[in-house]
């Protein structure tokens, strides 16, 4: 039910800001139906597969990803973290661990900017750990670039297209994202996102926690921070935007944030975080929509 705190909230907001990978795009619908299609047989599309090789049998996600996440960095090997997430039962080898990278370097550490080189540089890592030798026999350059490509054309949520179409009408929306600025466009193309104006880290030379990608997002919007609201499915994106006077959105994706997480996240009128919370976008531009009328 719509509050008065939660339209007062949203009325003062000019601009959005979308986090992109898993808020607005389902990155994990599409990897674990098309890293499969791309094993040449190795990896059964539809069946259990993450036990093919990282010997073990799938369990509870959480508890892979913590042990994943422990074992490599013990080891010090390629392949920082290794998720094992569940869609209808079945369980994937799925994804690795971009977050390192990107936080080393909003921390000031090297590294690059581009997020093609990023994951063509943490495919061919991984790919060179003997666990993952069986993936690396059977593909060569040209499946490697066309693994890399798939970010360029993720699944969109249901959701995304008329929410994002109708809170156009009532305000700016752009992204913020940590992908590079041409694979954010090709999403936009080849998904028909509407945007307003596409905001990529790499144009700031940082990613994302880094305070410096939300100021200077602020600054090219010529707005002050508590006029800009972050939308993100992750609670880290949007700590740090508060940290800067944004606004923040929290929009539960099931793929995204620990299930402890999504399910306690609340908002900061019901003793959380977060300015408000949405189970989508049509909640939201619903929400905008009234706020705005109300003005």
């Amino acid at each position: 039910m719509t509050s008065t705190e939660d339209l007062d909230v949203l009325r003062e907001i000019d601009a959005y800001l979308f986090d992109v990978f898993g808020t607005v795009l389902n990155w994990h619908s599409t990897l674990t139906r098309e890293i499969p299609r791309r094993s040449k047989g190795l990896l059964l599309e539809g069946g259990n597969t993450a036990h093919v090789l990282l010997k073990f049998q799938p369990d509870n996600i959480q508890n892979q990803t913590r042990r994943m996440r422990s074992i490599s960095q013990k080891n010090g090997e390629p392949g920082i973290t290794l998720m094992c997430k569940s869609i209808t039962g079945r369980s994937w080898l799925l994804y690795h661990d971009l977050h390192i990278h990107s936080m080393k370097v909003a921390q000031g550490g090297e590294g690059t900017l581009h997020t093609d080189i990023m994951h063509r540089e943490i495919l061919d890592n991984m790919l060179s750990a003997p666990r993952w030798s069986r993936l690396a026999d059977i593909w060569g350059e040209s499946d490697r670039e066309e693994l890399t490509m798939i970010w360029h054309d993720l699944d969109v949520y249901e959701d995304t297209v008329p929410g994002l179409t109708e809170l156009k009408s009532h305000v700016y929306i752009l992204t913020l994202s940590n992908g590079n600025f041409k694979l954010l466009l090709d999403q936009a193309k080849k998904k028909g996102l509407p945007w307003d104006g596409i905001f990529s880290t790499e144009m700031f030379g940082t990613y994302k926690p880094n305070k410096h990608a939300y100021q200077s997002a602020a600054y090219h919007l010529s707005l002050p921070p508590h006029k800009i609201a972050m939308v993100a499915a992750h609670h880290t994106d949007l700590r740090a935007a508060a940290s800067v006077g944004f606004k923040t959105v929290y929009v539960p994706r099931p793929t995204e944030d620990l299930h402890e997480v999504r399910n306690n996240m609340r908002s900061k009128k019901d003793g959380g975080e977060v300015d408000l919370v949405v189970k989508d976008f049509q909640e939201l531009a619903k929400l905008v929509g009234e706020a705005r009328q109300s003005r």
